[in-house]
């Protein structure tokens, strides 16, 4: 009965908590928020007695919100400048969004007053439509007149971005396609990828085909292409070169150590003597027996097969507008081949489980040199696509 009461407790609190978060945010202006609030909660349960409240308080905060949005929107209508058409458009979207939301909701009773809420609603369709018209054009416009005075790849970028939100909001209109495919060519960044070798060594022909292969690089950046064979007709902005400055292998080393291992073990049985050499009997008169324990010892011997490959490298990026070096990160990376087999001498079950593993184990070949620097530039692979896919010019 408690835990009950306990329950209807919380519930009640909970639900008085929504109705003031609700009834704060109408009084802080915050229409939209209220509105929200309250048309979940009704959405839930309209007849719910709990929910009365929510039906004033939306009913209050939709005429608020809807005056003071068109009072709004005449003040940028007298305004006059096109660049107020955008906010415009939307404040009439949304006033007819919320209607929207509303409407299924209908009617919705307030008990205490004995009256349906009133919503006034407005037709915004020829509104939203001259608007947007408008706006097209606008957008049309300006982006056209920004094309054609363009000194800045910036300013192309700007051009793009109005046409894709016109190709968003009214598709088809005029060429809107065609010149967003002018502004995107024309704001791009290219960037030309070139890889030295500075060492004595061979870079392997695979990793260097996968550190210039971009497309694994996840690179997220619509303004940015990297070209790793550049093209004649293209003008690079800027360049990114991979310079390996140090190449080492190591000789192929095997070293042995040596360990004795000792274990006592059983080796049969026996009859348990008292102290006088007598056969020790249990209580039915059977003679005990007794493990018979001998000590037993091994000389493990252990091989290990040793190599390293160590590769040092830089990657910078230069701005060849003015030939300036922007940034540049050092690059390291190390492979470790390492293999162990054994051999023994003696009584190998003095050894442990984890050596015998070993006895397992044969000498393998070692890698190629080859084989080692690629192995090395898994590595390097990695840290260079972390660098390059965060990477930003501007």
């Amino acid at each position: 009965m408690k835990r009950f009461i306990l329950l209807t407790v919380v519930i009640v609190l909970g639900a008085c908590s929504g109705v003031k978060k609700t009834q704060e945010a109408l009084n802080t202006g915050n229409y939209t928020t209220a509105m929200n609030k309250a048309i979940k909660n009704l959405a839930d349960n309209k007849t719910k007695k709990g929910h009365q409240e929510y039906i004033v308080l939306l009913e209050e905060a939709f005429a608020k919100n809807a005056a003071r949005e068109q009072q709004e929107i005449a003040f940028l209508q007298n305004d006059g400048n096109p660049a107020n058409l955008e906010t415009i458009y939307n404040k009439y979207l949304q006033l007819k969004q919320i209607q929207q939301r509303i409407r299924p909701l209908l009617p919705l009773y307030i008990n205490d007053e004995g009256r349906n809420a009133e919503f006034n609603f407005v037709n915004y369709d020829n509104q939203i439509l001259n608007t947007k018209d408008d706006l097209a054009e606008h957008l049309y416009q300006n982006a056209t007149d920004l094309l054609a005075s363009a000194k800045y790849k910036a300013d192309f970028r700007a051009a793009y971005e109005d046409l894709k939100y016109l190709e968003e909001i009214n598709p088809g209109y005029r060429e809107t396609v065609a010149k967003m495919d002018e502004a995107y060519n024309k704001g791009l960044e290219f960037v030309r990828v070139n890889i030295a070798n500075q060492t004595q060594q061979i870079i392997p022909e695979r990793l260097e085909s996968e550190l210039l292969d971009f497309n694994a690089f996840g690179i997220d950046n619509f303004w940015l292409q990297y070209h790793t064979n550049p093209l004649e007709n293209v003008k690079y902005d800027y360049a990114m070169n991979l310079d390996f400055m140090e190449i080492n292998v190591s000789p192929e080393r095997i070293n042995e150590t040596q360990i004795i291992k000792e274990k006592q073990i059983k080796d049969g049985w026996e009859y348990l003597l008292d102290r006088d050499g007598n056969v020790v009997k249990d209580s039915l008169g059977n003679k005990i027996k007794v493990d018979k324990m001998r000590t037993v010892s091994c000389k493990f011997i252990q091989f290990t097969q040793t190599k390293t490959a160590q590769i040092g490298a830089k990657v910078s990026f230069t701005d060849l507008r003015n030939g300036q070096e922007i940034n540049s990160y050092p690059l390291s990376s190390e492979f470790l081949f390492e293999h162990i087999f054994a051999n023994y001498q003696g009584d190998k079950r003095a050894l442990e489980d984890d050596l015998m593993l070993y006895l397992n184990a044969r000498e393998v070949p070692f890698p190629s040199n080859e084989q080692m620097v690629y192995d090395a530039g898994e590595d390097l692979k990695l840290r260079l696509k972390n660098i390059v896919s965060k990477y930003q010019f501007n």
